[in-house]
């Protein structure tokens, strides 16, 4: 597979951010390594995928990488890396045009230069610096970044790399891994690891915030009895009371059933749906239209009245 991140991922250098991110959920669905179990050739095309799109899904990083100041692992170009190493120490010396650039003498200046260089005429390569920050991509379950849990993965480069997922997480949310970066130079830290978050969607359950809504549907006779019925939450089924005369759209809470976020903790939100079967059978046939001539029940009454 190519070293080009854009080939990797099918796409023009002019594509958008929105376009790279269609192309890699795209390959990501057919690539996933559970859907190839045991193929190490898929697994590989999968990493490479993932690593394309930890490069080009970060618009600075892409930037970065357009310039020649990254390379297709994220990693910084050498000559950058002592470019900044270097500027960044110097930093506050004085440009003097008449001089050395802040330098006592010329010999300052070819000492702080060349100094460092070993026996073979190289650099020793012996300055601290910081390593540079990986960034990586994971896709979570909706119930997995709802309630939360551990995730390992495997990075690019063959290795695994475990991280704690919070409650809540949402799509798109960097998580920042300490340490767990490129390592540094001489006596230089590592760098972090930043995982990028995305989120599949549920059948069932949707996200407002903390909150968690479901649409449940019920029978014509529960909507006009009431009565308890198995409700399920992202924690598992809760037995719930419909209350009589129930109409289609009524929203019930249930406390404390959505999120459990360390910030607050969310509700669930039923949205009540009253279902008829396929097949109307004669008898229901013949309530509805006694009850029909009995009530006179007009429930676009009101709606009449405002138009």
């Amino acid at each position: 597979m190519s070293d080009d991140p854009y080939k990797v991922l099918g796409v023009a250098k002019t594509a958008t951010q929105d376009e790279i991110k269609k192309a890699y959920r795209k390959l990501a669905k057919t690539l996933h390594p559970d859907l190839h179990p045991g193929d190490a050739g898929k697994q590989a095309e999968f990493q490479a995928v993932s690593a394309a799109y930890d490069l080009l899904g970060d618009a600075d990083k892409r930037k970065r990488f357009d310039a020649g100041e990254i390379d297709a692992s994220g990693q910084e170009r050498p000559e950058a890396q002592f470019y900044h190493h270097y500027a960044g120490q110097n930093a506050g010396r004085r440009y003097d045009p008449g001089g050395a650039g802040g330098y006592d003498d010329m010999s300052d200046l070819f000492s702080e230069l060349f100094g460092r260089r070993g026996g073979g005429g190289g650099f020793r390569g012996d300055f601290d610096a910081r390593g540079a920050d990986l960034r990586y991509h994971v896709e979570v379950e909706f119930l997995e970044a709802a309630r939360g849990g551990k995730r390992t993965f495997t990075m690019p480069d063959g290795g695994r790399l475990e991280i704690s997922i919070p409650a809540g997480v949402q799509e798109g949310q960097i998580l920042r891994l300490r340490g767990k970066g490129a390592p540094g130079s001489g006596k230089g830290p590592a760098g972090d690891a930043l995982v990028t978050v995305s989120v599949t969607t549920h059948p069932v359950f949707k996200r407002e915030g903390s909150d968690i809504e479901v649409e449940l549907p019920i029978t014509v006779d529960e909507a006009v009895l009431g009565g308890k019925v198995t409700v399920p939450t992202i924690w598992g089924d809760v037995s719930m009371r419909i209350p009589k005369g129930a109409s289609s759209g009524r929203r019930l809470r249930l406390k404390g059933k959505g999120i459990k976020a360390k910030a607050e903790t969310g509700d669930q939100v039923v949205r009540l749906r009253i279902v008829l079967p396929e097949k109307i059978d004669p008898d229901m046939e013949e309530l509805a239209l006694r009850w029909r001539k009995q009530a006179g029940f007009d429930p676009r009454a009101e709606l009449r009245r405002r138009t």
